[in-house]
């Protein structure tokens, strides 16, 4: 089992990477440009649907966890409701120990729409996970409806597997890089970023930088003001444009 290790900002360049994007306040995509007070024809939550299973660990999935559901304590926003789906009722085991009681099942129950799409580390997403034709199929058909797909760490290779990052630049846990190229060799692939953000796909470098994938996207779509909020409240230094990141639109 490799050795998990976060990711400290200073080892990365501290460059800011943009390209043709029109930031928070002007969004191109029509989907996602719908911050502000929900209006009479708009769902009043962002169903977020976070894909857990044996071995996910615990930062990927509670991270970007505790972001959106803090979105609840916001006014005047569209906020974000979480919710878990596994393979099972069953309880699920993270890598650390802590046991999950999944939500919904994905092979039996009806879900939510889902309007965001997480998939958080596991310890088999370099193996096993990927030989899951039910899971990715399920991958496959949510992210086909949502707005945003996520992934945090090696979460980044089941989307891949699923072939949902063909066209689209990603990155993946900083250690894994080289095995992501060799798995994915068609794929364009990026160093050195906590996170990429091209079209609705959002990749994340995982481990604690896992906040700072979750809080651009909160910033994406309620503004800077919002995600400032949010990060104080977990006593978090929030300013995106200190990060390395990548945004292509």
């Amino acid at each position: 089992m490799k050795m998990r290790t976060l990711i400290q900002s200073l080892a990365l360049p501290l460059v800011f990477l943009m390209c043709n994007c029109s930031g928070p306040e002007g969004k191109s995509n029509p989907k996602s440009a719908e911050p502000g007070s929900p209006s009479a024809d708009q769902p009043e939550y962002y169903n977020v649907a976070f894909l857990i299973m044996e071995g996910t660990y615990n930062t990927e999935f509670t991270a970007p966890y505790d972001i959106f559901q803090h979105t609840v304590y916001r006014e005047g926003i569209r906020p974000m409701k979480p919710f878990t789906v596994a393979n099972t009722k069953n309880p699920v085991t993270t890598f650390e120990g802590v046991r999950i009681l999944p939500d919904f099942d994905y092979t039996r129950d009806s879900l939510p729409p889902i309007d965001i799409l997480v998939v958080p580390s596991a310890e088999n997403h370099l193996g096993s996970d990927l030989k899951d034709v039910q899971m990715l199929d399920f991958v496959k058909r949510a992210a086909s409806e949502a707005i945003f797909v996520t992934s945090h760490c090696d979460g980044a290779f089941v989307l891949a597997k699923a072939g949902l990052l063909d066209s689209v630049v990603s990155t993946t846990f900083p250690d894994d890089i080289e095995a992501y190229r060799r798995m994915f060799p068609l794929l364009e692939i990026r160093d050195s970023v906590l996170f990429v953000h091209d079209g609705k796909y959002i990749t994340s470098a995982g481990g604690a930088r896992s906040f700072e994938a979750a809080l651009y996207l909160c910033e994406f779509l309620y503004g800077k003001e919002i995600a400032r909020s949010l990060a104080k409240g977990l006593v978090i230094e929030w300013e995106l444009e200190q990060l390395p990141h990548l945004i292509l639109q």
